[in-house]
């Protein structure tokens, strides 16, 4: 009945999540099922990139719950969708064993390269698959706890909290690119072999990946959907449209900021863990600012404050992002500002809120 409610209570979200339910059921199906030789197959490369992009939209749902609904406007999101890829990257990283180009038991090959006699103990237990999870999780949970407190308690808002955490994201990149560190310096982690113990470039796990991704996504609009249709989720709202009335009827704002941050923040590391065994590889260019920044893009393309509107923007974007890399690389950063300038200019709320301006104007004529 609650979900049926969530669903229903939005027309172009129970759309949106009907189409992400129908690929998430039929691309494996295809895959797998369907003969190579049939117009019907769904090439291997193809249920890659679409794993991707639903990564990616269960971060631009992260990115619109906190933006779209608080009015935090998050550029370090890319942080924490690059520490849940790193918590996940490291427990494949466990899988390899022997089976490394040294043959060390349990070093990985960067480790025996840079002479390291033992591994580090932040790297103990991450041959386990609940402990890796639960890092995943907790890790930037925890930074987002601390920074998002020690942040939201100085009434940081706006612009400045945009700049720190672009800041945060970009010290954690150059943090990232030491080998001192221990996480592969500027080559990260790569060359994984298993996961949960089925080889992770056999087709049937590759579309078991894909599924995961897309009941990842599903599972998240609608904990995202609840949050927002609830009594606190009209809280937050009022808290962007005036924080200050907010705070004077007696509403601790400071605190529905922070959890909403850190629930936020362990979306998008979710969506890292799924992302990485996808790609097969998470080194410090996640944590890159410009990331962040499409993230942000993303949104505002689909449609600011609708949660579905960000799922759009994400396939949106990123199908366009690789028409265009594989075109013409170079091209790409000029179509990305000229998209961002050109959405805020002339769609203020993004692709859903044209489409439901058409829809509008159909219906009056």
């Amino acid at each position: 009945m609650l979900t049926q409610r969530l669903i229903t209570s939005d027309r172009g979200g129970a759309l949106v999540l009907g189409l992400v339910a129908l690929l998430t059921l039929m691309v494996p199906i295809l895959h797998l099922l369907v003969p190579p030789d049939s117009v019907f197959h769904v090439s291997g490369y193809t249920v890659a990139l679409l794993g991707k992009f639903l990564c990616f939209a269960l971060l631009a749902l992260s990115v619109d719950l906190i933006w779209g609904y608080a009015g935090i406007l998050s550029l370090g999101h890319g942080a924490f969708f690059a520490l849940g890829g790193y918590g996940m990257g490291m427990y494949l990283m466990r899988q390899i064993g022997e089976r490394g180009v040294y043959g060390h038991p349990e070093l990985m090959d960067f480790m025996v390269v840079l002479n390291w006699q033992a591994l580090p103990w932040y790297w103990q237990g991450f041959d386990m698959f609940w402990f890796a999870m639960l890092m995943v999780l907790l890790v930037p949970a925890l930074l987002a706890l601390v920074f998002g407190w020690l942040a939201f308690r100085s009434r940081v808002t706006g612009v400045y909290f945009a700049i720190i955490t672009q800041a945060l994201t970009f010290a954690l990149m150059l943090a990232f690119f030491r080998n001192e560190m221990g996480f592969g310096g500027n080559n990260g982690l790569n060359d994984f072999k298993d996961i949960l113990g089925f080889n992770i470039a056999a087709r049937g796990t590759r579309a078991s990946l894909f599924a995961a991704s897309g009941i990842a996504l599903i599972l998240g609009y609608l904990a995202c959907r609840f949050i927002v249709t609830s009594r606190t989720g009209r809280v937050i709202v009022s808290i962007r449209d005036a924080e200050s009335r907010t705070r004077f009827s007696g509403y601790q704002v400071e605190s529905y900021k922070l959890w909403l941050f850190v629930f936020s923040s362990m979306l998008a590391a979710v969506a890292g863990a799924l992302y990485v065994p996808q790609v097969g590889i998470i080194n410090p260019g996640e944590f890159s600012p410009l990331n962040s920044i499409e993230m942000v893009v993303w949104v505002a393309t689909g449609g600011r404050g609708t949660l579905y509107g960000a799922i759009v923007g994400a396939f949106a974007v990123n199908y366009t992002k690789t028409f265009f890399t594989s075109w013409s690389p170079e091209t790409w950063l000029f179509v990305l500002g000229a998209l961002f300038v050109l959405v805020t200019l002339l769609l203020p709320r993004g692709i859903v809120g044209l489409l439901d301006k058409l829809r509008k104007k159909g219906g009056d004529e």
